[in-house]
């Protein structure tokens, strides 16, 4: 092949390859799926997790917690006026968000964590999104009826009945969602203060927008647009493949014994054909969330909801089989299952069970103790080292606070009796939700005094001043020395701020100039 017929061959299929992309596109429009409600261990699962974090997301900005009469009694607070995040004992301040980014960083080895042990239960368990699409496919159902009412329903002509129950259920949907937005700005303002300004329609008009905002996705993605958040919106599908290995748990139809499927089975063992325990009954594929078939192997839009596992099993005991055909288990498990029961590189059916029926011991069943290894371990050492060394942090970090700023103009002031005066701004935060004494005195600078501008006090060595709850207090102090005992040039020391009904201190260094060369 000459040089030209090469460049016509490489061009003919780089079309190929472009016409291909044309006609394959990156986005299909969405098929309604109607999964069918399932029962079982994994279901009962969801239900709990889905009525704990519901629970908490819309009850926890109306809990209370005394902090005293000069903090907000809100237990979980984000106080962006006031700049502050309260939860329950613990108060931040802006300078210490630090705290709030340990969390994150907590949140996604966190992840890591979960998702290299037990596959994306995070998405098929505690995501919002699978919440929320739980609750509103629970008031579907409850409006509708479970699958075939729905498919039933939505092929028949429209009629007074088939308007009422869909008004019933996107009125319903509407207020979980309008409930959801409401909740989420009570996070942010006095619970039910602000919950009694919206409804006389006093509240800022940015709370009537974030309701607006959030009811608006809410109603939307949980109603509309369940499988596209996870299959196109979503990172995390793509991102949790780095995250497995061959010993993380995932979701798994166990082909090793259940193929060659078959919906006649009897009539298959009748004439003595081998068959394998899947009878190609689709429960787990009606179950879906996400309409796909687990027998086709791991998929993206698979969010390890585990349904699939409770319709399978459910199957199994009406069949007197046992359980496990779909099931969690591991890659390296699965493989060393298939190579026992494919020697040949085609499943033998007869090799899956003995002569009782029973499953050959030689298969190896998947356990818990699947996700104890050294990558989940270091994980867990790392997560628990950031939480450990955050809660040090919180409970031994100071409350009081200081900074100094000196005057530029004048640098400084000779005195009429020759001492040096240097005029400096000090700001005492207060982190503390009660009032404080705070005394201030100098470090390393010896025979010095100060003077509270606009104060009654006299030159002393220590200044006292009272401290607001939660307040930063800045005062104008001046500083005094005698250019003879100092010497000349500058001049380090310390301001000192003590608590003076507590043992807590703060140092700020600073110079002091007397105006001399050296």
């Amino acid at each position: 092949m000459n040089v030209i017929e090469q460049q016509n061959t490489a061009q003919f299929e780089v079309e190929a390859i472009n016409r291909r992309d044309r006609q394959t596109p990156l986005y299909a429009a969405r098929q309604k799926i109607h999964p069918k409600r399932a029962e079982g261990t994994f279901r009962r699962l969801k239900w709990l997790v889905m009525f704990v974090t519901l629970g908490i997301y819309y009850a926890a900005p109306w809990l209370r917690w005394d902090r005293g009469p000069y903090a907000p009694d809100q237990a979980i607070l984000v106080d962006l006026y006031h700049r502050r995040f309260y939860f329950f004992f613990i108060e931040i301040w802006p300078q210490e968000f630090y705290y709030v980014a340990g969390l994150l960083v907590m949140a996604g080895v966190g992840l890591f964590l979960v998702t290299s042990s037990v596959g994306r239960a995070w998405c098929g368990y505690t995501c919002p999104q699978t919440v929320w699409v739980d609750l509103f496919l629970w008031v579907e159902r409850f409006v509708e009826g479970d699958r075939n009412a729905r498919i039933k329903l939505d092929a028949a002509p429209w009629s007074a009945a088939k308007v009422a129950r869909r008004t019933v259920k996107h009125a319903t949907w509407l207020a979980i969602s309008v409930a959801t937005g409401g909740a989420w700005i009570f996070y942010f303002a006095d619970a039910p203060t602000l919950a009694r300004d919206v409804v006389s329609g006093t509240a800022p008009g940015i709370a009537y927008m974030t309701i607006a905002v959030l009811t608006s996705t809410t109603y939307v993605l949980g109603g509309f647009m369940r499988e596209q958040v996870c299959i196109y919106m979503c990172p995390w599908p793509r991102i949790q493949a780095a995250m497995l290995d061959e010993n993380s748990l995932t979701v798994t139809y166990n082909d090793w014994r259940g193929e060659p499927r078959s919906r006649h089975a009897k009539k298959m063992a009748a004439e003595g054909r081998p068959i394998g325990d899947c009878v190609d009954c689709n429960a787990c594929v009606v179950v879906c969330p996400m309409g796909i078939d687990i027998r086709d192997g791991q998929q993206l839009e698979c969010i390890t909801c585990a349904l699939c596992i409770d319709a399978c099993d459910g199957i199994m005991d009406k069949l007197g089989r046992e359980r496990g055909l779909i099931s969690y288990a591991t890659l390296a498990d699965y493989n060393r299952n298939m190579a026992i029961a494919a020697p040949a590189g085609t499943i033998d059916p007869t090799i899956a069970r003995d002569g009782e029926g029973r499953l050959n011991s030689s298969f190896r069943k998947t356990t818990w103790r699947s996700i104890l290894r050294y990558r989940t371990g270091l994980y867990f050492a790392v997560w628990a080292l950031i939480g450990l060394v955050m809660l040090y942090a919180l409970m031994h970090r100071s409350r009081l606070d200081i900074n100094v700023l000196r005057d530029r103009n004048p640098v400084f002031v000779q005195l009429s009796d020759g001492s040096i005066r240097n005029g400096f701004t000090v700001k005492i935060l207060n982190m503390m939700p009660e009032p404080r004494t705070i005394g201030i005195s100098l470090d390393g600078l010896p025979a010095a005094q100060m003077t509270l501008a606009d104060s009654s006090q006299g030159p002393s060595n220590l200044l006292f001043f009272e401290a607001e709850p939660d307040k930063l207090k800045v005062v104008k102090v001046f500083v005094r020395a005698d250019p003879d005992i100092l010497g000349n040039g500058s001049h380090d020391f310390s301001f000192v701020a003590q608590d003076m009904t507590g043992s807590e201190t703060a140092r700020y260094a600073a110079k002091f100039e007397t105006g001399r060369n050296q």
